[in-house]
């Protein structure tokens, strides 16, 4: 199987191992406290324990809380148990066969969230720049932007719209409101803006509600 030819939650996985690998346990990532020890704990945990899924899904919500210091304690007894490159290792494998995560609805998933992890773990580090993606890429991680930008707007006073910049087509409307808060980038960086990677999402962001 080329390279091209895999899916991109496959190409993105392997690449953030690959990184990892390079990088050692103990660099900076852009998830605030955690090193690459915790990435890379975390994505084993996603992978391998279905019991701390709901943990994530549910995590703004008002059952949220227990749920999620539930699956942050699996993370961390995973994370101070396993040497790194046992960890590592498991992140490259992916889950087995048998596992919630193996199966078609969490691939549909994997492509968009595996492309946020790698970058998670690559603009941390210094001198990175943005990765040029195929347009079949590009694509799937705008149509994840949008079902991300639901859970942003909440965080806003007023509307949200997004408007993709690397290929011409009409803003995408996630709220209305009278103070519109309009996202412009390509779609990696719309997608970490939406995902809360606001330091390192290359967007442009225009109107809005006026500071309070």
């Amino acid at each position: 199987m080329t390279p091209s030819s895999r899916s991109l939650a496959a190409r993105e996985r392997a690449a953030l191992a690959d990184l990892l690998d390079e990088l050692g346990p103990d660099a900076p990532t852009c998830c605030e406290g955690w090193t690459t020890a915790h990435l890379a704990a975390h994505v084993v945990t996603r992978d391998r324990r279905p019991d701390a899924m709901p943990g994530y899904a549910l995590q703004t919500t008002p059952l949220g809380g227990p749920l999620h210091a539930h699956a942050a304690a699996v993370e961390d007894r995973l994370r101070t148990s396993t040497p790194y490159p046992e960890l590592v290792a498991r992140v490259r494998q992916g889950p087995p066969p048998w596992l919630p995560g193996a199966w078609a609805p969490a691939q549909l998933v994997d492509g968009p969230e595996f492309a946020v992890h790698h970058e998670d773990a690559r603009r941390a580090q210094p001198g990175w720049e943005p990765r040029h993606l195929p347009l079949a890429d590009a694509d799937r991680l705008w149509t994840a932007a949008s079902f991300f930008a639901r859970r942003a707007a909440a965080g806003l006073p007023g509307g949200l719209v997004l408007q993709r910049r690397d290929v011409p087509g009409p803003p995408k409307r996630i709220r209305s409101g009278d103070a519109v808060t309009t996202v412009e980038g390509e779609p990696m960086e719309v997608l970490l803006w939406t995902s809360g990677r606001r330091d390192v999402a290359r967007v442009a962001v225009r109107g809005g509600a006026p500071a309070s």
